[in-house]
């Protein structure tokens, strides 16, 4: 099947494509293997599949069905071209370590929030491991099938998971509470798109006017859907004894310590 798109753009620096695109999650919707990337995705113009193939400092697209233009054209901010890291000058040695290592690591911007605030709000109160395979059975019978020539389902829109009742989400192993959340974001989608055209600050305000999303939700959604560099997931389970711990080698630390930690490279 032939692209509907079919462009290119350089890259400004390197790019680590598997770990660029990781903070968007796994699962029908998206795949990487070695150079190649694959996504479905719901555009303001349509469903669309984007394919990313790296060629050195080139990165080769195609994209298809109606949202493929808009796909297309916002692929250099899926790759992180837009993160800037001019202000980045670690001082830690651990950190400056792993910026040196790890050079094609950026961050992401999808601009589809609805889309990450899904699997996200499936995260809370379980594990990962739970919540993946969740998402897995709630795309695989409510998405649908992507355009463009490889298999993979685009998740479903917010106009059908608006009209799901809550007790169909016990299928997927999601019981009320988050489902409710869900389907109270999914009828007012609009509103949380509009957070890609907002500062960063009022896009927080308003993700976390939305019942059921906290600081941590927010966070995650955040660094997928709008690519911001200092979002933090305050209220995570491992992260602030993990920070603590690889900056001032405490086993065991707090929301409030991590903060601190972090606060010189915001």
């Amino acid at each position: 099947m032939e692209p509907k798109v079919r462009t290119a753009f350089e890259t400004t620096r390197p790019l680590d494509l598997f770990s660029t695109l990781a903070p968007i999650g796994f699962g029908p919707s998206l795949r990487i293997d070695g150079a190649d990337a694959w996504r479905a995705t719901r555009t303001p113009d349509g469903p669309a599949t984007i394919h990313l193939r790296q060629a050195g400092e080139t990165i080769e697209v195609e994209s298809w069905g109606p949202g493929a233009a808009w796909a297309a054209a916002q692929a250099p901010s899926l790759c992180g071209e837009h993160d800037d890291a001019s202000g980045f000058h670690p001082q830690h040695r651990l950190i400056a370590d792993l910026h040196r290592r790890n050079p094609g690591l950026r961050l992401p911007r999808t601009q589809a929030v609805f889309e990450a605030l899904v699997p996200v709000v499936l995260e809370q109160k379980v594990t990962t491991i739970e919540a993946k395979a969740g998402y897995r059975a709630l795309v695989g019978a409510l998405g649908e099938p992507a355009p463009g020539p490889v298999r993979l389902k685009i998740p479903p829109s917010p106009q059908v998971l608006a009209r799901t009742p809550y007790w169909t989400f016990h299928r997927f192993g999601v019981e009320k509470r988050r489902a409710v959340v869900i389907i109270e974001a999914a009828r007012s989608a609009k509103r949380l798109e509009e957070t890609t055209t907002m500062d960063l600050v009022d896009a927080h305000r308003r993700l976390n006017a939305f019942p059921g999303v906290g600081p941590w939700t927010a966070a995650k959604v955040a660094v997928a859907a709008l690519g911001d560099p200092d979002a933090v997931e305050v209220g995570d389970y491992h992260l602030p004894h993990a920070v603590g711990y690889a900056l001032e080698g405490t086993p065991r630390s707090t929301d409030e310590r991590m903060l601190e930690l972090l606060d010189p490279y915001r």
